[in-house]
């Protein structure tokens, strides 16, 4: 080839070409990543159940080991169930126990009071029956009234029908004293079987608590001295719902009747559709159940009573020449606060509390923190007392006012003590009350009647 013609042919080189070649490569990358995420896509629409069962069945194999390698859990038990340790407080920046009680060889070498010496008004307690009554509150003229009275009170064959001018009659303080106290007919329900009232009547020293609708546990009492056991009667009172929500359980009794250290007695026909009126019987009508007991311990059904009750009548009652014990009320001070917190708690119905708190009203009731020199509310959980026509007189009157108004005993019980002025009560601290009692809150909702007893209506 000439070189002429060498010399015309050129060649004509770009600054590109040298990137060309990578950036073809990055396309070609993107498009095996585009291909791949289309593949895994397609592949987890097509599996995507089996995806999902795979981790929850991983736990369930999971969980399966765990539960053979380690035994079954103990059910839960309260930290206060079965506590002995004293509950203290702060005096002067030392702790001294709340209650101090003697030691058992002391409650051992114990002699019962006979009474506490005080100078009571009231000697005799009369309890007025449909047989005391007949002529007055069973004439045809007044039949009509007895029905129209019935409907508009809880007021019935078991309470009697306490009249207005009977009641403000009941406040009165004599010598002898003619009061409705429950039990008033045959025919008011509350039956108790031949059996149970005979043991009744052998107590002289009792500790008794209630159930009913279901209720609570039966928690058994500790701390008792030895000494004391044979003198205590324990009764836990029941209806049929309870008996057999326990037996459910397979809590039974034996042949005696007794769970542990408790003689159950069940009720049968109870005369209240509220099961907290119901509650109030055996609560406050203690010396018309065990009229032979020379004293009472009331302990609520959510409590564990745990200390030695002839320990506790010492400290609480001769100690202090006292026939009453009750604790004060730990967060409220007078009867009108105490209104206020039941209706925001749901206790009772504003309208229930009104008309109760207007009547106390209308009768001069103060608005105090104090009556009688003692703190005007009490929380009413334990009652520690003496059974006398003095103490008699002032729990019926109380049982009478949580028939004609609320259930609730706490709104009540300041009423009846301005009116009564009862010597002899010893109203003790919140730090004593918790010493007495392992607190272990309410079990179970109550079941309430879907009537009352037939025969405790007036008509």
């Amino acid at each position: 080839m000439p070189s002429s013609t060498i010399r015309s042919i050129s060649i004509t080189v770009s600054d590109d070409d040298g990137a060309t070649a990578p950036r073809r490569t990055r396309a070609g990358r993107r498009k095996v990543v585009r291909s791949l995420g289309q593949r895994a896509v397609r592949l987890v629409a097509r599996w995507w159940p089996i995806l999902l069962l795979l981790p929850a069945v991983a736990l369930l194999l999971f969980e399966a080991s765990r539960l053979r390698a380690s035994p079954s859990p103990a059910p839960p038990v309260s930290s206060s169930l079965g506590r002995l340790d004293p509950t203290t407080r702060l005096v002067h920046g030392v702790r001294e126990p709340c209650l101090k009680f003697l030691s058992p060889k002391s409650i051992e070498n114990l002699v019962f009071h006979e009474g506490s010496g005080l100078n009571a008004v009231v000697k005799r307690i009369i309890y007025k029956t449909d047989d005391d009554d007949y002529d007055s509150h069973h004439s045809e003229a007044n039949s009509t009234y007895l029905l129209q009275h019935a409907e508009a009170t809880r007021f019935n064959l078991f309470t009697g029908f306490q009249t207005v001018p009977e009641r403000e009659e009941s406040f009165k303080v004599n010598e002898t004293v003619s009061v409705h106290c429950g039990f008033y007919s045959d025919n008011g329900g509350f039956k108790i079987s031949v059996g149970d009232v005979r043991y009744m009547r052998t107590c002289k020293v009792v500790v008794s608590t209630c159930a009913f609708g279901g209720g609570d546990d039966l928690y058994q009492p500790i701390g008792m001295v030895n000494s004391s056991i044979g003198k205590v009667c324990y009764v836990a009172f029941w209806d049929e719902v309870t008996l057999s929500t326990q037996e459910a359980e397979g809590k039974l009794t034996g042949e005696n009747e007794m769970i542990g250290r408790w003689r159950i007695i069940v009720v049968k026909n109870l005369p209240f559709v509220d099961q907290r009126l119901n509650g109030k019987i055996p609560k406050m009508l203690t010396h018309r159940l065990f009229p032979e007991a020379s004293y009472s311990i009331w302990v609520d059904s959510k409590y564990q009573f745990r200390r030695d009750p002839i320990g506790v009548l010492e400290a609480l009652l001769w100690r202090t020449n006292s026939t009453f014990a009750i604790s004060e009320h730990g967060a409220r001070t007078n009867i009108y606060d105490e209104g206020k917190a039941i209706v925001q708690k749901h206790k009772a119905t504003p309208e229930e509390v009104e008309v109760q708190l207007t009547q106390y009203r209308q009768d001069g009731m103060p608005d105090e923190k104090r009556l009688h020199g003692l703190k005007a509310l009490a929380e009413a959980s334990i009652i520690v007392r003496e059974l006398t026509p003095l103490t008699n007189h002032f729990m019926c009157a109380w049982f009478n006012e949580v028939v004609r108004f609320t259930s609730r005993d706490q709104l009540s019980f300041p009423y009846v003590l301005w009116r009564l002025n009862m010597p002899g009560i010893n109203m003790f601290p919140v730090c004593t009350r918790r010493d007495l009692v392992n607190s272990l809150g309410h079990t179970r909702k109550v079941k309430p009647l879907t009537q009352t007893n037939s025969d405790s209506s007036a008509a």
